[in-house]
C-alpha cells in the first residue's frame, strides 16, 4: 500500500494526482494586527500605567529603606560598613513601551508585572567582593523579602567581562486599600565593577551597540584587570583584619566611661578634676 501523500497514477491516462495528507498542517494565518485603543481606553491605560509606576517607586523605597537600616546599623554598631553607595532607578514609560514592543509583551499592567522584571532597580556598591555576598545574605534573610531569581555574574562573568550579582526580589508595598507585591531588581557590585560597567555602558551607547572589535577586546582586558584589583584589595583587607583582630563594636572601642561614670559628670564632686570636655581626668 502506498504511503499517505504519495503520488497515485490516474489510470491509463497517465495523469498524476497528489493525495493530500490530512495530518499535515495547513497554511499559517498571519496574526491579526492589534487594535488601536480608542481615546477612552488610552486614557484608562495611561492612568493604570501611572499607578503601576507609583507602586514600583514604592517598591524601590522599601528596598532602599532596608539597605539604609543595614548601613546605619553597621555604622553605629560596628567599625566597618560593607555598603559604600546605594542608588536606584525607575524605568521610564518610554523604555517600558519599547521593551514590550521588542519582546512582544502586551502593554497592560498585568503583563508588565508578570514579564518585565527590571522596571524597578536598586544598585548597591560595596568595597569588596565578600561584602557583596554579605549584604546579599542579610537581605535574603529578611522574612518579607522573597528571592525570585539570582544571577551571579561574579562567579560566572558575561562574555564581555561584565561582573555583578543580580537579585530579582519581591517586596510587599502596603497601600491604603491593598497590598501590592512588587518586583525589584537589586544589582550588587564592587567599586571596580561599577566603574567598568559605567564606562562600558557609555561606550555601547555612543556606538549604538555596534562597538568596534578592538574596543570590545580592550573592555574585556579592563574587566580582567578590575577583577584582579578586586582580588588584590580583598587580600589586603583580609590581612588588615587579621592584624587588627576580630571586628569590635564601635561602642566598645570608644566607650571610655561607663554609663554610671558618664552620668556622674553631670554632678561632679567639688574635688573632681575635669578636662575641657567635662570628663574626669585620670
Amino acid at each position: 500500500m502506498s504511503p499517505r501523500g504519495a503520488l497515485y497514477g490516474g489510470g491509463m491516462t497517465g495523469t498524476v494526482q497528489r493525495v493530500p495528507d490530512p495530518s499535515a498542517p495547513g497554511p499559517v494565518e498571519p496574526a491579526p494586527a492589534p487594535r488601536m485603543p480608542d481615546p477612552a481606553e488610552l486614557r484608562a491605560l495611561m492612568r493604570d500605567m501611572r499607578r503601576l509606576a507609583l507602586t514600583y517607586k514604592f517598591g524601590i523605597d522599601e528596598v532602599m529603606t532596608k539597605i539604609a537600616i543595614l548601613r546605619d546599623e553597621f555604622r553605629h554598631m560596628a567599625n566597618y560598613n560593607p555598603v559604600e553607595h546605594v542608588g536606584s532607578r525607575l524605568k521610564s514609560f518610554e523604555s517600558i513601551v519599547a521593551k514590550c514592543r521588542r519582546k512582544g509583551i502586551p502593554l497592560t499592567p498585568d503583563a508588565v508585572r508578570a514579564q518585565v522584571f527590571d522596571v524597578a532597580g536598586v544598585r548597591v556598591t560595596c568595597s569588596f567582593v565578600s561584602d557583596i555576598y554579605r549584604v546579599r545574605d542579610m537581605l535574603v534573610a529578611q522574612a518579607d523579602l522573597t528571592l525570585l531569581e539570582e544571577r551571579d555574574y561574579i562567579a560566572h562573568p558575561k562574555g564581555n567581562g561584565y561582573q555583578s550579582l543580580h537579585l530579582i526580589v519581591q517586596v510587599p508595598v502596603y497601600l491604603s486599600d491593598r497590598v501590592e507585591h512588587v518586583v525589584v531588581e537589586i544589582q550588587l557590585r564592587t567599586i571596580a565593577m561599577d566603574f567598568w560597567a559605567s564606562l562600558e555602558h557609555k561606550i555601547y551607547y555612543k556606538y549604538d551597540r555596534q562597538v568596534p572589535r578592538h574596543l570590545t577586546d580592550s573592555l574585556k582586558l579592563a574587566a580582567d584587570v578590575a577583577a584582579q584589583l578586586d582580588a588584590s584589595m580583598e587580600r589586603i583587607h583580609d590581612e588588615v583584619r587579621a592584624l587588627a583582630g576580630d571586628e569590635a563594636p564601635v561602642e566598645q572601642a570608644e566607650a571610655v566611661l561607663t554609663p554610671e561614670e558618664l552620668l556622674r559628670t553631670f554632678w561632679p564632686s567639688p574635688d573632681t578634676d575635669l578636662d575641657a570636655e567635662g570628663r574626669p581626668r585620670g
